[in-house]
C-alpha cells in the first residue's frame, strides 16, 4: 500500500511513541490476557507521556475507536471487558 493511501491510525499503531505492544495482542479472545499484555507494555514503557494506566487505557480505546464497524459485537464486547480488567489490574473502580 502506498504511503498516501495508509491511514494515520495505521501509522500511529505501527510507530507509536507511547509503548510497544505485543504483536497480535488485540486478536486474543481473552479479556484478561489482553489487559495483562497492555498493562505490561504500559508499565515497561520508558517513552509514555502519562501514567501507565492512562497509557494502557488510551491505547485500548484508540484501537476500539479506529476499528469501528470492523469489530464484531463479540470482539467489541471482549475489548470492553478488557477495559474493566485493566481497571481491576490497576486498582481502579470498574464503570459497569
Amino acid at each position: 500500500m502506498t504511503k498516501a493511501k495508509r491511514k494515520w491510525s495505521h501509522e500511529v499503531t505501527e510507530h507509536s511513541d507511547a509503548m510497544d505492544l505485543k504483536e497480535s495482542v488485540f486478536k486474543s479472545d481473552d479479556p484478561k490476557k489482553i489487559a495483562a499484555s497492555i498493562k505490561h507494555s504500559a508499565v515497561a514503557s520508558r517513552r509514555r507521556k502519562s501514567s501507565p494506566f492512562r497509557s494502557a487505557m488510551s491505547m485500548l480505546s484508540f484501537y476500539i475507536n479506529r476499528a469501528g464497524d470492523q469489530l464484531t459485537k463479540k470482539k467489541k464486547n471482549t475489548l470492553e471487558q478488557a477495559k474493566d480488567e485493566l481497571r481491576k489490574d490497576f486498582g481502579r473502580k470498574t464503570e459497569r
